[in-house]
């Protein structure tokens, strides 16, 4: 189907799942950590101690997305998403009130559970779900929303914090979260069936089956998966944690580096869209393997810059594995794994996911605060993407000749 027929006949569920994702925002690291200077110097924390306070909070909503992941199963997203929302309301008023430094693990949980965690999961499920063979497309067009989060919400709100207090920015925050509610449940008046999809066979998995997960759980392909499914929320989350702090490293005001998210943005949205239809064409084992070696070269660009060019050059190709892991992992449960228990497959590998980003700004915050330097670091992280890449493409080879054949 055309691109433009596709949208015009599917607009109120794609743009349920662009609201999903963009109002994921208030719980996504590029986010949070536009505050990160204030929340620290309220706080007296250091950059490990903040660190260590971001992983311990994400940690736990990673822990807790195992179970309530798989309430997708069983939920339709028009009954789910509001509730998360009010709690992200919620969380997001728990922070612009907040007056002591030990309830900051709590809010933190709360803010990455339901934005990053239950926000983002919900989106791609109902995605992978309603969609088969446009699949690609209909994630990528979904996944839009993120992108607009991470292009105007940073430098929206670094611009505000010139003249407005931090916590009356959380409190609009708020205000914004709570009025997605009525306007997703317009959209979802018509909400698709969740199990209208389940018995095709285009849905089946590897073995001509749909997988449980256990049974995904002890199969070799997974924990290949693990290293690329952790790296990329482990370490973009932890460059967009240490912004300011990257910032004064590489002598570029806090502003004039936000400023470059945009063209982040518009590459990753680029990336993304070239994904969606590239998994629709050639299919998620030719794709999947390559989509983070553009990761080593933007660790190395990063590690390098001593001015805004390179910085400019590493964004780009951050961008280009952002908005193609947006996509493409998505895709991959449905496709090896099948589509009956996707929500508590896919709640697994968002546990990992969340775990990552837990663990990446704790120990680049200990790691600073221990004398390594954020450009030392990069190095050491453009080798893990090489390592993951080598892992995903030994994976998917011994897996693909279980796929069922295409119709």
């Amino acid at each position: 189907m055309p691109i433009p027929a596709f949208l015009r006949d599917n607009a109120p569920w794609l743009a349920a799942g662009v609201l999903l994702t963009f109002l994921s925002s208030f719980g996504q690291t590029y986010f949070i950590s536009v505050f990160a200077g204030e929340i620290r110097g309220v706080f007296d924390l250091s950059h490990g101690q903040w660190g260590g306070i971001y992983s311990l909070g994400t940690t736990a909503s990673a822990l807790v997305m195992v179970w309530a992941g798989a309430l997708t199963d069983l939920f339709r997203v028009r009954v789910l998403a509001p509730l998360v929302l009010l709690a992200m309301m919620l969380a997001c008023l728990a922070m612009a009130l907040n007056p002591v430094w030990w309830l900051l693990p709590v809010i933190v949980f709360a803010l990455r559970f339901t934005g990053q965690g239950m926000m983002s999961h919900l989106a791609v499920v109902a995605m992978a779900r309603w969609f088969v063979a446009s699949r690609g497309k209909a994630l990528s067009v979904a996944t839009l929303g993120n992108a607009l989060g991470e292009a105007i919400l940073p430098l929206t709100f670094a611009s505000l914090l010139i003249a407005h207090d931090w916590r009356s920015l959380w409190a609009v925050a708020a205000a914004l979260a709570i009025m997605g509610i009525p306007l997703l449940l317009l959209l979802l008046r018509r909400e698709r069936t969740p199990q209208s999809w389940a018995q095709s066979s285009q849905s089946l998995g590897m073995e001509g089956r749909h997988w449980t997960r256990g049974q995904t759980l002890r199969h070799f392909l997974f924990w290949f998966m693990v290293p690329a499914l952790l790296g990329p929320s482990a370490f973009n989350t932890a460059f967009f944690f240490h912004q300011v702090h990257i910032a004064e490293i590489k002598q570029v005001s806090h502003v004039e580096l936000v400023a470059m998210f945009p063209l982040y943005t518009a590459v990753g949205i680029g990336a993304m869209m070239a994904a969606g239809v590239a998994l629709d064409r050639l299919g998620t084992p030719r794709v999947l393997p390559f989509i983070q070696i553009p990761m080593i070269a933007a660790f190395l660009f990063f590690a390098a810059s001593d001015g805004p060019w390179m910085l400019i050059a590493g964004f780009v190709m951050l961008a280009l594995t952002t908005g193609a892991n947006s996509v493409v992992p998505n895709a991959f449960w449905a496709e090896f794994y099948g589509s009956a228990n996707m929500g508590s497959i896919k709640a697994m590998a968002a546990a990992i996911m969340v775990l990552g980003s837990a663990i990446g700004p704790g120990i680049t915050g200990l790691a600073i605060d221990l004398g390594l330097g954020i450009e030392t670091q990069f190095v050491i992280i453009a080798g893990y993407f090489a390592f993951a890449t080598a892992m995903m493409m030994i994976g998917v080879a011994r897996a693909r000749p279980a796929l069922p054949a295409a119709p």
